[in-house]
Parts: structure tokens; C-alpha cells; sequence
């Protein structure tokens, strides 16, 4: 009897002390998962990356993305408790850069426990086996962006939380399956005795900006002064305005950390349209400078105006055709180059982007833009050479044959100048940091040997810039330009 009695005393006091220990079990776990590490996942928690885009998985037969945790020196963790952040990285003002982990590559994700990832870079690598992986390929470029080291140890960059997305990726090429993510591109501790930084970053951007002063000093110049404002005067000032646009447009390229919210597509479509249009208005003054040596009455000069609205019309509907061809042959046609070309436009279901990566481009658009640069070049040759010889059978100068003679001059000047910066544009893609370091001085000495082949060189240009900013004197004027200036007695 006293033994059941005891019983019956001690048992509530037990039962209230299990259900204690359950509830502080249970705190406990709540606690631990309102604290979970936080895993930024690319897609919805029902999709995977399929071929660049955020796809159902079932649709699929794929099961969907297990994340698995490492510590820094890559021994496995087993992480009890942690929550998905579905949606893109926020880098701000700095590029993105997808990377794929797909066993065979030289780049390696691990998700560390705490919530970061580690990128790491295995550089022994057989580069050939990724440069014919389109994937891989694509991921090249952000080892470009952060100077990877010219070492074989591997190398590891970590992004912190927010700064990445990861998700599991589907190849349907292949039916591969491998580890996607989608990173903030680091930023790089700047390296002042770095010969390529200094060229590329400092030396570049500046000379880039003394030629645009240049080129825009020669437009004004030619564009003020009444009597420079015949045809010639007029194609020559249109030349530098294409030049200072082309220069603008490979400014904004250098600076490729700053280009999230910068469109390479576009830039790369004003630089070469600029350069096709300085090429062809190049070409429109070797034709006009032929043609007027071959007419029999080089004296009519009343339809300068209306010679240059019938140039403009054909150099621009050619420049306009050219352009319209190169952007059709490249998201049309150039589907080698780039196969996440498409990417940029819907990354998943429920989120819009527009600068997963950035877009350049391809080869295929490169050469419709600089193929009629060659053919212009050939034209130029011939205009060159006729023209020669047509000089050489003329016995007797008047002023006006002077006058010619000197735009032929300067036609042949201008022609080399642009055509020895085109080459050199060209040899700059090659991977040789000579060759780009090469076409950095040449693209300011193309200014500078612009500058004083049409102002310094020219006497009566020289004289007029005396006459008008020196003396405040009148400067004659006519519709006639430059040449009636010659024949009523205007000595330089």
C-alpha cells in the first residue's frame, strides 16, 4: 500500500518534468531554424537550371538540387538546418559571371557551412578540353575579369552571401548534370607597377580622351571657318565626327568591372557603325577627288551642297544596309559562338533580367562590319593610283588644280593614317598583350597624325586660324569656299 502510494505521489511530478525537457527540445530546435544558414538558389524550389534556364524539374526527371556543405580546407559538413533565398545575386554596379561546375572542368563550388561559396580553380586543367566546351567557354571570361595568377597552385575566390545564386544545372546536349552559379565578379586589388593595368586602365582611357579632343578640335576647326566649308571641308569634318563616336564607344569598353548595367551589344554596334561610316565618307572623298580630276570642268562648283546630301545618302543607306546585315548574321546566324546568347532574355519563371552576362558581338557580325573596310581599302587604292596618273598628264595648274592637288594629298595622308589604325584594331584581338599595347599608342598617334596632316599641316588653314583668333580679322565668305578665296587674289 505505502509502495502505490508513492507512487502515485511521484508520477505527475515526472510527467511534468518530461514534458519541460520536450518543450525546451522543441525551443530549441525552433531557435535553430529561424537561425538556418541562409543558401541563395538560383531558381524556384520546384526548378533546376535547365540549358541557361530555370525549368520544372520533373518535367525533366531530375531531382531537384541537394546542396552539400564543405569546410574551407574541403572536408564535408553535415548542416542540420538550413533555408533557400531563391533569386539573383545583387552586384550592384559590378558584372555577373556564371560559372559551371561540371566534374571534367577547372572550376570547382563548394558551398561552405556557413552560407558562402568558394570558387576554386584547378589550373592544371586541360585548356583544350574546355575551350571546345561551349559551356566552359563561357565561363573563361570571369577568369579574365579577375586576373587569375600564372600559377599551378589552384585558386579560390569566396562570395559572401547575396553576392551568388547556385542551383543544379541540366545539359541536355550531353544529358550531363553538374553544379551552376551565377557570381558577383570580385573586385581585384589594383596592381600600380602592373604594365598590362597601367596600359589598359590608366594609359588607354587618356589616350582615348586626347584623341576625341583632336578629332572634335579638326570637326570644329573645318566646320567654322566658312571657307573650309566646301565638300571637302564637309566629308573631312564628317570623318572626325565618326572617329570621336567610335573613340566614345571603345571608351565605355575599357571599364568592363562597371558594365552591369552597360550593354556591350550596343556599344560594340556604335563602334563599328562609326568606324564603316569613316571608312566609307573616306572613300566618298577619294571617289569626289577622282571623278573631279577626270571631269573635263573642274570649275563647277556650285553643287557642293547638293553633292553632299547625294554622298550622305548613299554612304549612310550603305552604312545602314551593313549594320542592318552584321545584327541579323549575328542572332540569326552566329549560334556557334556564344550558346547562352539567349539567356539575357528570360532567366526564370517569375524573375526578369537583362544582364545575366554581357554580350559582345560574334565573329561572324565582325566580319560583314569589316569586310567592306577591306573593299573600301581597295577602292581607295584605285582611286589613288588613277588619279596619279592623271596628275602626271596635266601640263598646266591653275588654282583650283592646286586645290585639288592638295585634297588629293590629304586624301592619300588620311588613307594611310586610318588604314594602318584599322590593321593594327585587328591585330589586337590576337592574344598577344604586345599587339593590344601596340594599337593603344597607335590609336593616339591616328589623332595626332590626323590633327596635323588636315589643321597644322595645311598653310592656309593655319592662316586662317592667324587671321580670324590672332588679328580678329574678317574671315571671307562665300558660297564658293575655299577656292574663289584662291582665284580673288587670297594669298596664304
Amino acid at each position: 500500500m505505502y509502495f502505490l502510494h508513492l507512487i502515485f505521489l511521484i508520477s505527475p511530478l515526472l510527467l511534468r518534468v518530461s514534458k519541460a525537457e520536450v518543450g525546451d527540445t522543441d525551443l530549441n530546435d525552433l531557435s535553430e531554424q529561424q537561425n538556418s544558414v541562409q543558401i541563395n538558389k538560383c531558381c524556384e524550389e520546384n526548378e533546376i537550371m535547365v540549358d541557361s534556364v530555370c525549368r520544372l524539374a520533373e518535367l525533366y526527371n531530375e531531382s531537384l538540387w541537394q546542396p552539400l556543405f564543405k569546410t574551407e580546407d574541403g572536408k564535408d559538413v553535415k548542416l542540420k538546418y538550413f533555408r533557400f533565398i531563391n533569386g539573383i545575386p545583387n552586384c550592384a554596379t559590378t558584372q555577373q559571371r556564371p560559372i559551371f561546375d561540371l566534374g571534367k572542368s577547372e572550376d570547382k563550388l563548394n558551398l561552405l557551412s556557413d552560407g558562402r561559396l568558394m570558387h576554386l580553380i584547378h589550373h592544371q586543367t586541360n585548356a583544350q578540353t574546355i575551350r571546345d566546351d561551349s559551356l566552359l567557354a563561357n565561363s573563361l571570361n570571369f577568369h579574365d575579369i579577375i586576373s587569375i595568377p600564372e600559377v599551378k597552385e589552384p585558386s579560390s575566390y569566396i562570395h559572401v552571401q547575396n553576392k551568388y545564386c547556385m542551383d543544379k544545372i541540366f545539359i541536355t546536349s550531353t544529358n550531363s548534370t553538374g553544379q551552376y552559379a551565377l557570381v558577383c565578379v570580385p573586385e581585384v586589388k589594383i596592381n600600380w607597377k602592373d604594365t598590362g593595368f597601367l596600359m589598359k586602365k590608366i594609359l588607354n582611357p587618356i589616350f582615348h580622351a586626347i584623341a576625341m579632343i583632336l578629332f572634335l578640335t579638326v570637326a570644329i576647326i573645318y566646320f567654322v571657318l566658312p571657307t573650309l566649308r566646301d565638300l571637302a571641308g564637309n566629308i573631312i569634318t564628317t570623318i572626325n565626327v565618326c572617329l570621336i563616336v567610335s573613340q566614345a564607344a571603345d571608351l565605355v569598353r575599357i571599364f568592363t568591372e562597371l558594365s552591369n548595367h552597360v550593354s556591350f551589344m550596343i556599344t560594340d554596334i556604335i563602334l563599328y557603325v562609326s568606324l564603316l561610316g569613316a571608312f566609307f565618307w573616306l572613300n566618298s572623298f577619294g571617289f569626289y577627288i577622282w571623278k573631279t580630276f577626270k571631269s573635263r570642268n573642274v570649275f563647277l562648283r556650285v553643287t557642293d551642297v547638293r553633292k553632299y546630301c547625294y554622298y550622305s545618302s548613299v554612304v549612310w543607306s550603305s552604312v545602314t544596309l551593313m549594320a542592318a546585315m552584321a545584327i541579323c548574321a549575328h542572332f540569326l546566324l552566329d549560334t556557334g559562338t556564344n550558346p547562352y546568347r539567349k539567356m539575357k532574355t528570360q532567366f526564370s519563371s517569375s524573375i526578369l533580367i537583362d544582364d545575366v552576362e554581357q554580350e559582345t558581338i560574334g565573329w561572324l557580325g565582325i566580319a560583314i562590319f569589316f569586310t567592306p573596310v577591306a573593299f573600301t581599302i581597295i577602292f581607295n587604292l584605285f582611286f589613288y593610283i588613277t588619279t596619279l596618273k592623271v596628275i602626271k598628264r596635266i601640263n598646266i595648274y591653275g588654282r583650283i588644280h592646286y586645290k585639288l592637288k592638295g585634297c588629293f594629298d590629304l586624301f592619300l595622308q588620311l588613307f594611310l593614317i586610318m588604314s594602318m589604325s584599322w590593321l593594327f584594331l585587328m591585330l589586337s584581338w590576337l592574344n598577344f598583350d604586345g599587339l593590344l599595347y601596340a594599337h593603344i599608342v597607335v590609336n593616339l598617334l591616328q589623332a595626332i597624325l590626323i590633327f596635323y596632316v588636315c589643321v597644322v599641316r595645311q598653310n592656309h588653314v593655319t592662316f586662317l586660324l592667324r587671321k580670324s583668333c590672332c588679328y580678329a580679322q574678317p574671315i571671307p565668305t562665300g558660297e564658293w569656299g575655299d577656292e574663289m578665296t584662291h582665284m580673288n587674289g587670297g594669298n596664304y
